[in-house]
């Protein structure tokens, strides 16, 4: 069995001693995590993600309506680009609220502030994929699929009906996996975790002085770093996360926990945040931006290995039960998209592990002719292959 963590993370406190050049000079910066997400300033909380809160319930909402054939690319397109004061949601706090999933998806600093011209593609592909529910798949939900036609497919037995275009495709896990890489991913690793982020402008200085923003009990940088940590326990418990909070990465977090091979990865997530966190309010950057390595390496593993997962489910069903493959490739399609937002720490710039070039190579492939009716079983363990390779992961532990 393979534990992935680190020794390091076993440890409640950090020591770094500095020493002046004439070596007289011995500065102690110890960084000590404290046991849960639990931070205060005069006696009152400095934690603070409510935006991402509201986000991923938008998110949450816009994923169970894709699967109502009642509604409309209007409604469907109002959660996604939510406009402040429009009726688009169940909930009062989020119509009246001034955030939108489509705003931030695809918009982190480090990959796309100077990369419009990809950001807005891919803003423009679950556009797409949102309006291919409404006009190619809901006028079709019940007929029966088959190559070449949209419709639906029961699995053995009595099992789900799935609702797929023509390709065999569900879009609604197309919209789902991939905004978990599009939102949740990029925005944590390549947005709040980002040095550009947390040191922008006069972030430094005012965390050395313990300077809090305006009308506020947190300095910028701690709540940036808070609203990294959002994304992933923005609708559980900060001080106890049980994930499997929300649809998006939490859960997804807790599928790989709950994998033999990977258990522990979800105290890896969670003690780095922690430690991080304790690290802006000891102002120690160099232990800070550890932390924020150790995220990005585990939360990018997470995503590879889902989409393995996926990939190897489907392929082994390809033959006894179609309507169940189906959806496992579907799952599979919508975490190969959220490649793209993953980090590689290996490189000093910023990239994913994959270019957006060979990802795309691989959902090509994937729904080339008549898409998962004709994948065959080679080309998903070559798909497969390749991840895990750029991973570092096993096909054989990911799969199970």
């Amino acid at each position: 069995m393979r534990k992935v963590i680190l020794s390091a993370l076993v440890l409640s406190a950090i020591t770094f001693v500095s020493c002046s050049d004439d070596d007289e000079t011995i500065v102690d910066q110890t960084v000590t995590a404290p046991a849960t997400y639990k931070f205060e300033r005069n006696g009152s909380t400095t934690v603070s993600y409510s935006g991402q809160t509201t986000r991923i319930k938008m998110a949450e909402e816009l994923i169970g309506a894709l699967k109502k054939d009642v509604s409309t690319l209007a409604q469907l397109n109002g959660m996604f680009a939510h406009e402040e004061g429009n009726n688009d949601f169940s909930e009062a706090d989020l119509n009246a609220s001034s955030k939108s999933v489509r705003s931030k998806t695809a918009a982190s600093k480090d990959f796309f502030s100077s990369n419009s011209t990809e950001a807005n593609a891919i803003k423009v592909k679950f556009d797409g994929w949102i309006k291919e529910q409404v006009e190619e798949v809901y006028p079709k939900w019940g007929d029966v699929a088959e190559a070449g036609k949209a419709g639906q497919i029961q699995e053995n037995g009595g099992g789900k009906i799935r609702y797929v275009n023509a390709k065999g495709l569900e879009l609604n896990q197309a919209v789902n996996k991939a905004l978990i890489g599009g939102l949740m991913v990029d925005q944590i690793l390549n947005n709040y975790l980002s040095v550009n982020v947390l040191d922008e402008a006069t972030n430094v200085a005012e965390n050395d002085a313990g300077t809090v923003a305006t009308d506020k009990n947190y300095t910028t940088m701690e709540h940036k770093w808070d609203e990294a940590f959002g994304y992933l326990y923005g609708t559980d418990n900060a001080e106890n996360p049980q994930l499997g909070a929300d649809s998006f990465l939490s859960k997804y977090v807790s599928r790989v926990e709950g994998d033999t091979d990977f258990a522990g990865i979800a105290d890896e997530i969670y003690n780095a945040f922690k430690l991080g966190r304790a690290a802006i309010v000891a102002k120690n950057y160099k232990v800070r931006d550890e932390q924020a390595k150790i995220l990005r390496d585990a939360i990018s593993k997470v995503i590879a290995i889902r989409a393995i997962y996926y990939l190897q489910q489907g392929k082994d069903k390809l033959t006894t039960d179609k309507a169940a493959a189906f959806h496992d490739l579907s799952e599979g399609y919508g975490f190969i998209e959220s490649l793209r937002f993953t980090r590689d720490t290996s490189s000093n710039v910023a990239v994913s592990h994959l270019t957006a070039t060979k990802i795309e190579e691989f959902t090509t492939t994937l729904l080339e002719g008549n898409g998962f009716w004709d994948v065959t079983e080679i080309e998903l363990n070559d798909i497969s292959e390749e991840i895990a390779t750029a991973y570092d992961v096993k096909i054989e532990e990911a799969a199970k």
